[in-house]
């Protein structure tokens, strides 16, 4: 893996509810409801897999929706990252 390797907490430490296309996640370990829109659900079942880097992120990805492989996703997955980890949903490390 290259560059920063991201991780979040285990799903079961996550109570997660779809309701009319957003996603609601009470995380357990801080207390604290987030409302999510894609693409931070499938980034969060992604690092359920296990830490990725950026580039493992977007093989994950790319092997359950259909991206494009043009090389443009990555600053959009770090940045999507980087705002979860604002949001205490995933750690760097």
């Amino acid at each position: 893996m290259t560059g920063p390797v991201y991780r979040a907490d285990s799903p079961a430490l996550r109570l997660t509810i779809e309701l009319e296309g957003l996603t609601l996640v009470y995380h357990r370990p801080s207390g604290t409801t987030h409302v999510l829109g894609p693409p931070a659900p499938e980034l969060l079942a992604a690092l359920a897999e296990g830490p990725a880097d950026i580039a493992e992120m977007v093989r994950r990805l790319q092997r359950l929706h259909d991206l494009d492989g043009g090389g443009g996703i990555e600053p959009v997955i770090a940045a999507r990252l980087e705002e979860l980890e604002a949001a205490g949903l995933v750690h760097r490390g």
